[in-house]
């Protein structure tokens, strides 16, 4: 695919974007939640190589070329591994699949309720490696623990400035100031979120777009405009530690926003599952995900 295949695939598609960027210290919960203990590896080598196994058995799997999943974000290491013998990011454009890749560095710790993200001076080295390889866009998170105007504000304004150094690196960048959904001020902070996120789009130049990765909405519909946003290339929802029934509930009730899951997506997920096992699990999964995001 190119660039402005990958684009309209993104920007039209009837499916979801399926999240396979776990990294560092999410990778042992990641690879626990797929049946692999602990004890299974002595190095950090090795369990990334578990992960990796993990995700060459998804990427490969029937279903995920079936059309309902229109993209993918990944882990560093993943976008530098191989999958049915080509690098991870052709393999998944030769199924239809556009990549992503997961660029931040972490976070900060928290101030005025929420947690920045640590500083990236090599992000525009990463955006060159991840063009070369055929990767469309980018993402990063941070993280909002509550309404506090100070830090929301501060949140967005990173991720806008974060995703301008994006831009100019040629990919598109999915901003994702994610909004703790158990923080009990949340359908008030989401509102002040939106005008965040408004205020932020007015400022970007035209002819620029920016793609957004948020917390299902409290607020059913909240993030509609931003759907229909001209700068908007595609609103993207978070699952955010709902269960996958939770998650496609909550989703369905936002039409215009389509998955980008990872729990959702994984959770029933297990290694010692026969191929046929894993195959039918992992295509309920894509098929009850699909129907949310086109609901």
């Amino acid at each position: 695919m190119t660039f402005e295949e990958m684009t309209a695939r993104i920007a039209t598609g009837q499916g979801f974007i399926a999240a396979l960027d776990q990294s560092g210290g999410s990778t042992p919960k990641a690879l626990k939640g797929y049946g692999v203990e602990d004890g299974a590896w002595s190095t950090e080598d090795e369990m990334f190589g578990l992960i990796h196994e993990m995700r060459q058995r998804i990427i490969e799997s029937p279903c995920f070329g079936n059309g309902k999943v229109i993209g993918a974000i990944l882990f560093e290491k993943t976008m530098d591994g191989q999958s049915g013998g080509k690098s991870v990011p052709a393999r998944l454009a030769e199924r239809g699949v556009v990549p992503f890749l997961k660029v931040d560095k972490g976070l900060e710790d928290e101030s005025n309720g929420a947690q920045l993200m640590k500083p990236n001076p090599g992000l525009e080295a990463m955006c060159d490696r991840a063009k070369a390889l055929g990767v469309f866009g980018t993402k990063m998170r941070s993280v909002i623990k509550s309404n506090n105007a100070a830090g929301i504000k501060a949140v967005v304004e990173q991720q806008f400035a974060e995703g301008a150094r994006i831009i100019g690196c040629g990919l598109m960048p999915i901003l994702e100031p994610e909004y703790d959904i158990t923080a009990g001020d949340r359908a008030e902070g989401e509102k002040v979120l939106l005008a965040e996120i408004e205020a932020g789009l007015d400022a970007l130049p035209e002819g620029q777009q920016i793609m957004l990765k948020l917390s299902i909405p409290k607020e059913a519909g909240l993030y509609s405009g931003l759907v229909g946003h001209p700068k908007v290339l595609r609103v993207v929802a978070l699952s955010g530690g709902y269960s996958t029934d939770d998650a496609c509930a909550e989703l369905a009730k936002n039409p215009g926003m389509i998955a980008s899951f990872s729990r959702g997506l994984l959770q029933d997920l297990r290694h010692q599952q026969s191929d046929t096992e894993f195959d039918g699990t992992l295509s309920a999964a894509i098929d009850q995900i699909h129907a949310a995001s086109v609901a």
